[in-house]
């Protein structure tokens, strides 16, 4: 061996001597076989916790410690491929389509991701492309608008329900939808649902929290998943997966309006990652966006729930009415990071901030109701002419969660804490106090509501060959707090629209909970497989729950799956529905009044014989078969089977005279002592089955007109049912209509459309491309309080959606879309001479049950720019 070669080595075991400690970085691009950019693919380092995803060029940079090294990309739909690197250079890798339902899915097993094929349970996994094509603003719309069984619509003249949308999956209502980011639990909201809106009486997640922009995709478990996650999760799992390093700035700004000229919107968004270490990233999404206002209100030209019909009610027709979205400015930032110590350790951090203020209205005040406003809103030489409320909120949702991953004598463990918490705060502008007279302000501060939790984790996993085991422990604390508004607000009748919470409202009330869970799933053959999990739960206030779920799949060859599941789950009523107490204006007895709302701890509750809360409890019965018909065609249908007991209802009006016009002198008394005319409270009062069927069809690269076609079906057919009698306490055993009458009733079986279908397609010719997509949401029924003849039925309609979009280059894209194509609207309400269907004609379209909002036409545009 000459001196030269000698050298030549002796230089190149130098270098690879000082990369190994210095670390590399490693560029690269990942296409499919026809050269198309694939983003999101995962690319990790082999037997390492390091790694990154693709950018939507589909590059990616992965800072790695040592050469050679092996990298793993797998991404869905596509076969899994291994590259070993012995130097740094610039890599290109093609993916070959594999089994297009073969996605990798983290929901739904908690020892080890599989994908959609083998997975037991139907598993949705939507991409952040999906969500945007339908054009929608917020994330709740965007999945209303992509998965048939989940449901979300504006809501209006409905106080702080109407700057939360309540959303539910399979119709079980939103306390029953467990919502996770990144595999870890979200908070709930500060609001209860109190209002005559679908979800009545429930608590959600603040969905409206989380941008789009921050988020990779979205994984949404449509089963039972008490005994895997615990309480909530009856009707399924909505996990949200945050976007990570991704190399490219993305900036989006967007605008739109409807046909009406109203409800203009703005929004923009940047979504960055910045780099750190060696494979150290911070992914950050900073948001802003702005909504005014629409208004779909009635026209009478007269006000039956006043009787009058004068001069004003002519020359206002619409009674002075705003009806529709409330004007909203919206602020956030959400961050994703990961940072490896070593090849087995792995740190995390993610969450983010969201500030909300928005402004709804309430009824409208004319002069025949509230007679005199002391001159304090009418300007200076003007006529008294009625005020219409405004209801303003100030929300804020924050999100943390940092913990790590490694492995711990050969399991691999997470260990994790988080913290959540939403609060609304509530200004009653617009409005006076009648008993001040001309002393009151115009404006109040009502109050406010904050829910908050602290949560740890520990969760460790472990496959032993063809079995796979994981075991855990979650620990948490739950805070529900009140502040008592200003005492302008609440005294003598208080704030008209919203009287203020009362310092007897006012509590700072807290909860804790221990729960462990351990599941096994045993590949018996390489088509067959069995799981099971067990979950046990203590709650400090109602005691204990234990879940169990077993579970099955049967792969027919390469052609498909047969599946199967059933599971006893959960749901721990929510310390908001334990807790809450208010007095609210509302239509109560066929006229406006104050209402009160007594909390299920309340000596004033506990006299009438109402039992304390306790956990509703679920058997959930699912079986389903996938199809393969190629690597583009894919079918799979489901049937599902969900009873629910003892749940928990906010009762109906409670008034001084029983279902059989009897006094009750024991309820007169509390009204007396309270000043309202009714009392609610909550409740376990009932049993009810939900049970249907999901469909989807996926057809896609379909060659048409020089481009590729994709055309996707999916129908989800729903029915609940009540089952047995109201439970009632003895004391009110004549109120049995009344804490649970037809229309409440209606919330439950009938306010959200039974049937919804999804039939749609996309197009893509080199730089453009087109979204088309048709949503079908079946009839909904309001019913009347007592009387069968005055119920209405409000029929099926499709909304039609076009969303087209162009890239100008790499950097500038282009996207517009039209939503409700054919300026679509609901039945208008047939009152049959009831007032209360429409409030004496204040609403035109309904709202007590809902499809999908009464906007009509919208338009939208904007840009993304990407360096």
């Amino acid at each position: 061996m000459c001196m030269n070669q000698k050298n030549k080595i002796f230089v190149f075991i130098l270098l690879m001597s000082f990369t190994s400690m210095i670390g590399q970085t490693i560029k690269g691009k990942v296409t499919d076989k026809s050269g198309e950019p694939l983003s999101f693919v995962n690319v990790l380092e082999k037997e390492t916790v390091n790694g990154v995803t693709t950018d939507e060029q589909g590059e990616f940079v992965l800072n790695v410690k040592k050469m050679p090294t092996t990298l793993v990309f797998s991404f869905v739909g596509f076969t899994t491929v291994e590259k070993t690197l012995y130097n740094v250079s610039y890599v290109t890798i093609t993916l070959n389509e594999d089994n297009v339902l073969d996605e990798v899915v983290l929901t739904g097993n908690r020892s080890k991701p599989r994908t959609i094929l083998d997975s037991a349970v139907p598993i949705d996994n939507v991409s952040v492309r999906e969500l945007q094509a339908t054009g929608q603003t917020n994330i709740d719309q965007m999945l209303t608008y992509t998965v048939p069984s989940y449901n979300s619509s504006n809501q209006t003249i409905s106080d702080a329900t109407a700057h939360f949308d309540p959303a539910d999956l399979r119709g079980l209502g939103p306390s029953r939808t467990l919502v996770l980011v990144n595999g870890k639990r979200k908070n709930q909201s500060a609001l209860v649902y109190v209002n005559d809106t679908p979800g009545k009486g429930e608590v959600g997640v603040d969905m409206k929290s989380i941008p789009t922009a921050a988020i990779e995709r979205v994984e949404i478990l449509r089963d039972g998943a008490s005994a895997q996650y615990g309480s909530d999760a009856v009707a399924g799992v909505v996990n949200i997966i945050l976007k990570k390093n991704i190399e490219f700035t993305q900036v989006n700004v967007n605008s739109g309006v409807t046909k009406e000229g109203d409800g203009f919107n703005v929004d923009g968004d940047v979504n960055h990652t910045f780099t750190f270490g060696e494979g150290g990233f911070v992914n950050a999404t900073l948001g802003l966006s702005y909504q005014e206002k629409t208004n779909r209100a009635g026209e009478p030209g007269k006000d039956d729930l006043f009787g009058v019909d004068n001069q004003w009610t002519r020359d206002n027709p619409d009674l002075g009415m705003t009806i529709g979205q409330p004007e909203m400015k919206k602020g956030d930032l959400f961050v994703n990071a990961e940072y490896p110590l070593n090849d087995n350790t792995k740190l995390y951090a993610f969450g983010g901030f969201n500030m909300r203020q928005g402004k709804s209205f309430a009824l409208y005040r004319p002069p025949y109701w509230i007679t005199d406003d002391f001159g304090l809103l009418t300007p200076p030489g003007e006529t008294y002419d009625g005020f219409q409320p405004t209801f303003e909120t100030d929300i804020q949702d924050v999100l943390f969660t940092a913990g790590s991953k490694f492995k711990l004598g050969g399991f691999d463990a997470d260990l994790s804490g988080s913290f959540g918490r939403n609060s609304v705060d509530y200004t009653i502008g617009n409005t006076i106090n009648v008993s001040l007279g001309a002393n009151s302000p115009t404006s109040f501060d009502a109050g406010a509501y904050a829910f908050s939790n602290i949560i740890g984790n520990f969760d460790v996993s472990r496959s032993f060959g063809d079995v796979s085991i994981g075991l855990g422990v979650e620990a948490r604390q739950e805070r529900f707090e009140v502040t008592a508004g200003e005492e302008a607000s609440y005294i003598d009748g208080g704030a008209q629209s919203f009287p203020g919470l009362q310092p007897s409202n006012a509590l700072d009330e807290t909860r804790t909970n221990i729960g462990g869970y351990g599941t096994l799933d045993w590949d018996a053959s390489e088509d067959f497989l069995i799981g099971g999990a067990i979950r046990y739960e203590n709650y400090s206030d109602f005691g204990d729950n234990f879940s169990w779920k077993i579970s099955s799949r049967y792969k027919l060859g390469e052609a498909g799956v047969l599946r199967a599941s059933y599971s006893t789950g959960f749901r721990a009523p929510s310390l908001h529905q334990v807790y809450l107490s208010n007095v609210q204006t509302l239509v109560s007895g066929g006229t406006i009044s104050n209402q009160g709302t007594f909390n299920n701890v309340s000596p004033v509750i506990k006299a009438l014989g109402v039992d304390p809360l306790f956990a509703e409890t679920s058997k959930n019965i699912s079986a389903g078969i996938t199809v393969k018909a190629s690597n583009n065609f894919t079918i799979s249908l489901d049937y599902y089977n969900v009873k629910v007991d003892d749940r928990v209802l906010f009762s109906g009006e409670i008034g001084g005279t029983d279902d059989n016009g009897n006094p009750n002198a024991t309820v007169q008394q509390i009204l007396d002592d309270y000043d309202v005319t009714s009392i609610k409270f909550f409740i376990n009062a009932a049993d009810t089955k939900t049970e249907g069927f999901d469909y989807t069809m996926r057809y896609k690269n379909i060659d048409f007109a020089a481009g590729k076609l994709g055309l996707n079906l999916a129908l989800n057919i729903n029915r609940t049912k009540l089952e047995g009698e109201v439970k009632t306490p003895t004391n009110l055993a004549n109120y049995k209509d009344a804490i649970f009458n037809r229309k409440e009733q209606s919330r439950i079986i009938s306010a959200r459309p039974n049937t919804k279908f999804l039939f749609g397609g996309d197009y893509k010719y080199k730089k453009f491309t087109a979204y088309l997509n048709n949503t079908y949401f079946g009839e909904v029924t309001w019913q009347h309080a007592t009387d069968p003849g005055k119920d209405q039925t409000f029929s099926g309609k499709i909304i039609t959606d076009l969303s087209l979009g162009y890239e100008f280059s790499d950097m500038i894209s282009f996207n517009a879309q039209v939503n409700n194509l054919f300026d679509v609207y609901p039945d208008e309400i047939d009152t049959k001479g009831d007032v209360v269907t429409d409030l004496g004609g204040r609403f035109k379209y309904p709202w007590e049950v809902n499809q999908f909002g009464f906007n009509g036409m919208t338009f939208k545009a904007g840009l993304t720019f990407k360096f």
